[in-house]
């Protein structure tokens, strides 16, 4: 579907309990500006693209998600504080009050599809109260055509009610708001909540147990984007790390920034049909390709206007964690369809809050391994409720709040596939230099730029490295566009024992976190973390 085309097909939802509902299916984005707009949702920019506050949630709320155990994920989910169990007679109870308080509603129902490859495509159908939620999904799941539309059954539901709110000690949820994976129903319930993100993380979440259970294939929390040569490039890490950022290279075409599989045919395919980008502090210089996608049919969240209705990037008075959500095809560079072959490179992306990772280092098996189960980075300030400043954390396989199953389950397979494909492992610090947080700055974005073409370019291949006394990374003693003193982080901080001791401190810190997972771990891994 293009953008301005819709369905004329109607539906009933008396089937999901949905009763005498004014049912609005498959509107184009278009018509759900419009409507945004019309009832005094949303606001439209300067730029062209809606702004819609998201209230109370302006992010994420992890310890709001929770898995219904069943027979299908009893004995396979790795339980704990990311993966919080839920009751199947409580799932039940609260899904019939959802659906009760949207009856008689207006309500956007649209079908789509996650998955670009079309032997692992799921057919979504989301359900959704606010006309910019069902923008949302448009944007960023993958678009039927009108044919495919004829006959279509999904696989899964997204029922979305942000309006709803749970009465925790009736319905068995931490608080009001709730986002709840029911395998065995194949429906995704979220309610309390009007942050768009937890619509697409929620079938994110779904896949991740899925494609490795069920189709032995790897799914990641990475952007990807390929070469002129065909050679795909892999970036792995949380949001805030770039993630989007580094794979909108006007020299590559953009496969995907968020979501991907990796099949056993060695290609990547996107599992979305959009990009879920930060804006804090976005400009037209740094970020083009970002900012032009900026326009009608994109839906600005939480940014600040002003009389003008021009978007103040740098205003973070409601948010750090100021998003825009655009349909893919709002990128001109971009792969059709997102489907990569021949992987080549894997950039591990982390935000050290602390200062101390090198700015670019070159991985062995046994350490890409070891920081890939790590995971570390910073928490981004407002990405999760509560996170109001930069705080180093670890997450499993960089994407531990959307991992159902073991992290060294999905660490085995990415093991396997990087030694078929031959990859090489860089380790990229997009976060703090010359000091920890506070005391020295961010990253330049134009060394990262320079760091990860010399890398893909193979100019680092033929140049000398040396070895960081703690972390044991090797390290490029010289990079095309880079300072020198830039590529050894202590040569970047005034003084070398303080550098020293925090470099000691996020070691140990390392090693304290990597405890839990050392007994799944063979000797390789383990040899692959700090020396010291």
């Amino acid at each position: 579907m293009t953008n301005n085309t819709f369905s004329t097909k109607t539906i009933s939802l008396n089937q999901y309990g949905i009763k005498d509902a004014k049912v609005h299916y498959q509107l184009s984005s278009d018509q759900l500006h419009e409507e945004t707009i019309n009832k005094k949702q949303g606001i439209e920019t300067s730029l062209g693209a809606i702004t819609v506050n998201t209230g109370e949630f302006t992010g994420r709320s992890p310890k709001d998600r929770f898995i219904v155990k069943d027979s299908i994920t009893e004995d396979k989910v790795w339980w704990g504080d990311i993966n919080i169990p839920f009751e199947p007679a409580a799932f039940d109870a609260l899904y019939d009050k959802v659906v009760d308080y949207l009856s008689e509603k207006e309500i956007y129902v649209r079908d789509a599809y996650a998955c670009a490859d079309k032997n692992y495509k799921l057919n979504i159908r989301v359900i959704n109260e606010y006309p910019w939620s069902n923008m949302f999904a448009y944007n960023m799941f993958l678009r039927p055509t009108e044919a495919e539309l004829d006959g279509f059954e999904e696989e899964w539901l997204v029922v979305n009610a942000p309006g709803f709110m749970a009465n925790p000690e009736v319905d068995g949820t931490r608080q009001h708001n709730f986002a709840i994976l029911n395998f065995e129903k194949k429906i995704a319930l979220i309610g309390g909540t009007g942050y768009t993100g937890e619509i697409k993380k929620g079938i994110f979440s779904a896949l991740n147990f899925v494609l490795p259970v069920f189709k032995n294939t790897l799914p990641m929390h990475c952007s990807a984007n390929v070469g002129k040569d065909g050679d795909t490039a892999i970036f792995f890490g949380l949001s805030g790390t770039g993630k989007t950022t580094l794979s909108a290279d006007p020299e590559r075409k953009l496969i995907g920034d968020d979501e991907h599989g990796w099949t056993n045919e060695n290609t990547v395919f996107n599992f979305e049909g959009g990009c879920y980008a930060k804006v804090i502090d976005l400009s037209e210089d740094k970020e083009p390709e970002i900012y032009h996608a900026i326009k009608k049919g994109a839906i600005l969240e939480n940014v600040v206007l002003d009389e003008n209705k021009n978007v103040d990037f740098a205003d973070t008075s409601i948010t750090q964690n100021t998003r825009v959500s655009y349909p893919i095809y709002h990128i001109d560079n971009i792969q059709v369809p997102s489907i990569g072959k021949n992987p080549k490179n894997i950039f591990f992306l982390t935000a050290d809050a602390f200062g101390v990772l090198p700015p670019i280092s070159k991985l062995t098996p046994g350490q890409a391994a070891y920081h890939f189960i790590s995971g570390y980075t910073a928490k981004v300030a407002g990405t999760e409720a509560g996170i109001t400043e930069p705080v180093p954390s670890f997450s499993a396989c960089f994407g531990a709040p959307f991992m159902p199953l073991h992290p060294t389950k999905y660490a085995e397979m990415l093991s396997n596939k990087m030694q078929e494909a031959d990859v090489n492992v860089w380790l990229i610090n997009t976060g703090w230099t010359g000091g920890p947080y506070g005391t020295g700055s961010r990253m330049k974005l134009k060394y990262t730029r320079a760091m990860i073409t010399a890398a893909l370019e193979g100019k680092l291949n033929d140049v000398d490295f040396h070895t960081h006394p703690i972390f044991g990374l090797a390290m490029p003693k010289a990079c095309p566009n880079v300072p020198t003193e830039v590529l050894n982080p202590i040569d970047t901080w005034e003084n070398a024992a303080n550098y020293n001791a925090k470099a000691a401190e996020l070691s140990n810190s390392f090693k304290k976190n990597f405890a839990q997972f050392s007994a799944y771990a063979n000797e390789e891994i383990m040899n692959g973390g700090p020396i010291n």
